[in-house]
């Protein structure tokens, strides 16, 4: 385990509008790859921010930008507290999330501790989806989407324009994501030939991974960490 530091910046966006971010990497050592942490519904809440940190102690340059910046910068909300999101969530469209998926990755490109092209993308659940979206758009080496939303049936011809393999997971117990749109999903990514890995967890609900939710479960937590780790250490640090 690494030490680590944090720091939050401001990035400028190509549409005009400023973002904030927060950054979790490696204290010291040789350059290390970098990693986009797309937020939950809820904000770069202190889970996100902890995941950041988690992965900076694992050796990566991470960086999880605020994309809810046009609407309300620096929001946060409670996981009780679903309503209170939705208004911001639909207000992100798939090109202003381009955009600020673009200004992260830029970013850490012109970061002299970040190894230039060794860049990877994960989020969860809206996030899940931000991944999805930044890698058809944006030359990362791979994605991960945990439970990603809202991908079918609008964002499915995006599975074509993939660039790094993607690795999904998966609540089997997920009422917010039914079967048939991860298999929806699945299906996309297998016409268009693209490489991916699909873990699903019987047992978990939708957020299985956080456990600052009702919802947390540890064994399928535990278990796509390590799965997770593997995937990045695999086809980013190669």
């Amino acid at each position: 385990m690494e030490a680590i530091r944090t720091e939050k910046i401001t990035l400028q966006v190509a549409d005009g509008t400023s973002m904030n971010a927060y950054i979790a990497s490696p204290s010291e050592g040789a350059k290390a790859p970098g990693l986009l942490v797309f937020q939950e519904i809820f904000g770069v809440n202190a889970n996100i921010r902890d995941i950041a940190e988690r992965f900076a102690r694992q050796g990566y340059v991470a960086i999880a930008p605020e994309l809810f910046h046009r609407t309300a910068p620096g929001f946060e909300e409670a996981y009780t507290n679903l309503p209170a999101c939705m208004p911001h969530a639909q207000a992100l469209t798939p090109d202003g999330l381009i955009a600020d998926a673009r200004a992260a990755f830029d970013w850490l490109q012109k970061n002299p501790r970040v190894i230039p092209n060794a860049i990877a993308g994960l989020g969860f659940c809206m996030g899940g989806r931000a991944s999805f979206v930044a890698n058809s758009a944006i030359p990362l080496k791979a994605a991960i989407s945990f439970y990603g939303g809202g991908i079918v049936p609008a964002l499915l011809p995006r599975a074509a324009q993939q660039h790094g393999p993607v690795l999904f997971f998966w609540g089997g117990l997920d009422p917010l994501i039914p079967l048939d749109q991860a298999r929806a999903t699945l299906d996309a990514m297998k016409a268009a030939k693209k490489p991916f890995m699909s873990v699903e967890f019987s047992n978990a609900d939708h957020g299985f991974f956080c456990d600052a939710r009702a919802s947390y479960k540890e064994s399928a937590a535990k278990q796509a960490w390590e799965i997770a780790l593997k995937f990045l250490a695999l086809h980013v640090k190669g």
